[in-house]
C-alpha cells in the first residue's frame, strides 16, 4: 500500500465521519488549538519556503570554492563572519535550519554553520525592523536584541569548535543527487527539504498549539514579580509558544506586566530555539546533536540576555 491509497482511505474516513469531526472542532478548546496551530503554521511556511530554496540553490548552483573564499580558513574568526552574514539575509528560524544544512554540506565548518543558523532570525533587517515598531522611541531594546543575539550564536559557535563531536552531528548529505543535471537536481532538493523539514514543522506547532491551551496565563501574571524568574519563565515560554522571529516582537511588547529584560529574554530566546526549531534541527541534523545544542543554546541565551538587559535596559 503507497501513499496515494492511504490518503485515499483517510479522505473517505473523513467523509464518513464528517458528522463527529464537525461537531469536535466547534468546541472552544479545540478551536483555540486550531487558531495557534495555524497561525503558527501560517507565519512559518512562508519562511521554511524561502529557506529550502535558499538551500537547493546553495546546494546545487554555489561551488564550494565559493564558502573557502568568502569565510576566513581559521573556525575560531569564521564563526563571528557567519553570524555577521545572518544580518544581511531576511528570514526567519524555520528558513535558517536549511540552510545551514546546506552550508555544511558545502564544506563551511558546522561551527560558523551553527552561528549562522542562530543569528540569521535574530538580527535580520526584517527583525529589527518589526523590533523597532513594536517598541517605538526605545532604539535600546534594538540594539540590546541584535547584540545579545550575535553573542550568543557566536558563543555557541565557539563552544561547538571546542567542545563538539563529530560522533554527536549527523552529517546532511544529498547522495540521489549525485550525477544528476543542475535544474533536476535543484527540484529534486526543494521536494526533499519541504516534505523533511515541513513534517517536523508540522509536529513542532503542533506541540506549541498544546501549550498554548494548557497554560493558564494567570499563571504568568503571578511569575513576573520575581525578576530573576520572570526572565526564566519569558525564555521558557519563547521555546512553548515557537513564534516566528519577524512576529515576537509585538507579542514581548505586549507583556507588559514583565520587565524590558524578561521581555529581552523572550526575543533572543525564541528565535534560536523553540519547539519547531528543535524539531526541525533533529530531522536534519539528528537527534544526538539536538539533545545537546539546545539546551546549551536556551542556557546561554538566557544568561546573556540577563546581562546584556541589565547594561541597556
Amino acid at each position: 500500500m503507497g501513499s496515494v491509497e492511504v490518503l485515499a482511505g483517510l479522505l473517505v474516513l473523513v467523509v464518513v465521519l464528517r458528522g463527529p469531526i464537525t461537531r469536535s472542532l466547534a468546541a472552544p478548546v479545540l478551536q483555540t488549538w486550531l487558531t495557534v496551530f495555524v497561525s503558527v503554521m501560517t507565519q512559518a511556511v512562508p519562511f521554511l519556503v524561502f529557506g529550502v530554496v535558499l538551500s537547493a540553490v546553495i546546494a546545487v548552483f554555489v561551488p564550494p570554492s565559493f564558502f573557502a573564499r568568502a569565510l576566513p580558513r581559521h573556525p575560531a574568526l569564521a564563526v563571528p563572519a557567519a553570524g555577521v552574514a545572518g544580518v544581511v539575509l531576511p528570514g526567519c528560524e524555520c528558513a535558517s535550519v536549511p540552510v545551514a544544512g546546506a552550508l555544511v554540506r558545502r564544506g563551511v565548518t558546522p561551527a560558523a554553520a551553527f552561528a549562522f543558523l542562530l543569528a540569521s532570525p535574530a538580527v535580520n533587517p526584517i527583525v529589527l525592523v518589526s523590533t523597532a515598531v513594536a517598541f517605538p522611541g526605545q532604539p535600546r531594546v534594538v540594539v540590546a536584541r541584535a547584540l545579545a543575539s550575535l553573542v550568543v550564536a557566536c558563543l555557541m559557535g565557539w563552544l561547538w569548535h571546542a567542545f563538539g563531536k563529530g560522533s554527536w552531528l549527523r552529517m546532511p548529505a544529498r547522495p540521489h543527487l549525485d550525477g544528476m543535471a543542475k535544474w533536476p537536481a535543484f527540484w529534486a532538493s526543494v521536494r526533499h527539504d519541504v516534505l523533511h523539514a515541513g513534517g517536523f514543522l508540522v509536529i513542532g506547532a503542533a506541540c506549541a498549539a498544546v501549550i498554548a491551551v494548557v497554560v493558564p496565563k494567570e499563571w504568568l501574571s503571578q511569575l513576573a514579580a520575581n525578576p530573576a524568574v520572570a526572565i526564566l519563565v519569558l525564555g521558557l515560554l519563547a521555546v512553548l509558544l515557537s513564534i516566528c522571529s519577524e512576529a515576537d516582537a509585538f507579542v514581548a511588547a505586549s507583556l507588559t506586566q514583565f520587565s524590558m529584560t524578561a521581555r529581552l529574554a523572550f526575543m533572543v530566546v525564541g528565535p534560536m530555539i523553540d519547539l519547531k526549531l528543535f524539531a526541525m534541527q533533529a530531522g536534519i541534523f539528528g537527534r544526538s546533536f539536538a539533545l545537546r545544542f539546545a539546551p546549551a543554546t536556551f542556557v546561554l541565551a538566557i544568561g546573556v540576555s540577563a546581562v546584556v538587559g541589565t547594561v541597556l535596559l
